[in-house]
């Protein structure tokens, strides 16, 4: 499991970070970007659910 944020989908409103953030953090660009690519954490799938713009998926 590798879990990817759509940086061109991204708007950076940070819900993924502060829904799991063992998980995503804002970078530099004001995008998302993931820090635990592995991780499966319960909220990793909260925060899929809760992106308004559907940039976060799981590639199994």
């Amino acid at each position: 499991m590798k879990i990817i944020i759509d940086k061109e989908a991204c708007i950076g409103d940070g819900i993924c970070e502060s829904l799991c953030p063992d998980v995503f953090q804002m970078a530099d660009d004001g995008k998302a970007e993931v820090i635990d690519e592995q991780s499966n954490e319960p909220c990793v799938q909260d925060a899929i659910d809760a992106c308004p713009t559907e940039a976060i998926s799981i590639e199994e």
